[in-house]
């Protein structure tokens, strides 16, 4: 499989049905650098990285760099309520900015760039150089180290623009399978016949065991949505040890907050069992905490703080939040995704005190009585 789209191919056009912030764009100037940086509010990075876009516009704006937000695979009943959907959420990550933010429900940006270029996941983004060409696709989280030389015009042919563009296509072709068994998960989730869903996510955790999604769908369908708590609790269950045996981060936060998290109702899975799980879960989450930066330790010291809170040490999950609190404020982050990660961690201590909390100029109240 190759990429219909990629480096040095021409940008295709920007064909979306609204502009929900700023001017109007219909094509691309030459002489000028674009970032397009697609985006769902379904997806959870997705907000930080609208934040860091709008950070990359004030940044670069002056030297003839535009920045642009697309979403472009909205699920909702009608076109209408999607883009309500995204321009609330615009207004929650983006209050004060006034940067372009495209809306397409029609499936064409989709089509021509996220399709054509094989990379399926957001956030997603693409540069767009002065000669009209796409100079990268990838993650955003790198522009910060890519955008100088596609500034200065040496990036296109550089060592370190092949070497990604050939790492983007192998990954791309390697992740091709899997994404079929994604849209079979997702065609069957649309239509709820969680039958076949289940049997998909199955036979994808089969084929592609390194894929972390499937073991999350699998404990998802059988305990959100199917209601089977004996069947949810042997996946659960056989997550977390398999999150135990890899000793990876991301594995043993995900079990855990499938485990303590507030997703789903614990009232069937055995408690000591579940506490048992916990305590192992929490104990190689902490042994890692010298590989963690402060960002990383502030989720996993969220994450461990339900087991605490739930099996009895509030005294312990609330130095857990607190200690996570003073990482976030610590980081070099966008005002506006400080203040959301910032107020997330203060409705949690609110719950677990019962009563409303601060930070600086941060206050939350309880969601719930605890």
């Amino acid at each position: 499989m190759t990429s219909g789209l990629g480096i040095d191919s021409p940008a295709p056009s920007i064909n979306v049905q609204h502009w929900l912030r700023g001017d109007p764009l219909f094509n691309f100037q030459l002489g000028k650098i674009y970032i397009l940086e697609f985006v769902s509010t379904t997806c959870s990075g997705c907000g930080p990285a609208l934040a860091r876009l709008a950070q990359l516009q004030e940044e670069y704006g002056g030297i003839g760099v535009e920045v642009i937000g697309v979403a472009a695979n909205e699920r909702a009943a009608s076109a209408d309520e999607a883009r309500v959907q995204v321009d609330a959420w615009v207004t929650k990550w983006l209050p004060n900015t006034n940067i372009r933010i495209g809306f397409d429900y029609s499936g064409e940006m989709d089509k021509h760039w996220i399709i054509a270029s094989q990379t399926f996941h957001v956030p997603q983004a693409y540069v767009v150089d002065r000669a009209g060409s796409i100079a990268f696709i990838g993650d955003p989280d790198i522009l910060g180290d890519v955008l100088p030389s596609v500034i200065d015009g040496s990036w296109r042919a550089s060592a370190e623009a092949k070497n990604a563009e050939e790492e983007r296509i192998a990954k791309a072709e390697i992740d091709a399978p899997e994404r079929t068994f994604h849209d079979r998960i997702w065609a069957a989730t649309e239509i709820e016949d969680w039958k076949t869903a289940l049997s998909a996510i199955e036979e994808g955790i089969v084929l592609f065991p390194d894929n972390i999604i499937f073991h999350q769908l699998h404990v998802g369908i059988l305990m959100g949505e199917m209601r089977d708590m004996e069947a949810a609790w042997i996946a659960l269950i056989q997550f977390a040890r398999t999150a135990i045996e890899r000793d990876s981060e991301d594995w043993l936060l995900a079990a855990m907050q499938d485990l303590f998290g507030p997703t789903y109702d614990y009232s069937g899975p055995p408690l000591a069992e579940r506490f048992t799980m916990g305590k192992e879960l929490s104990d190689r989450i902490l042994r890692l905490y010298p590989q963690q930066n402060a960002l990383s330790r502030a989720e996993s010291y969220e994450t461990i703080s339900f087991y605490y809170h739930e099996s009895g040490d509030n005294d312990r999950a609330m130095d857990l939040i607190e200690q996570a609190l003073t990482f976030v404020d610590g980081a070099s982050l966008p005002d506006v995704e400080k203040h959301e990660q910032m107020a997330q961690l203060l409705h949690t201590l609110a719950e677990y005190k019962g009563e409303q909390v601060c930070y600086g100029e941060i206050c939350a109240a309880p969601r719930k009585q605890c």
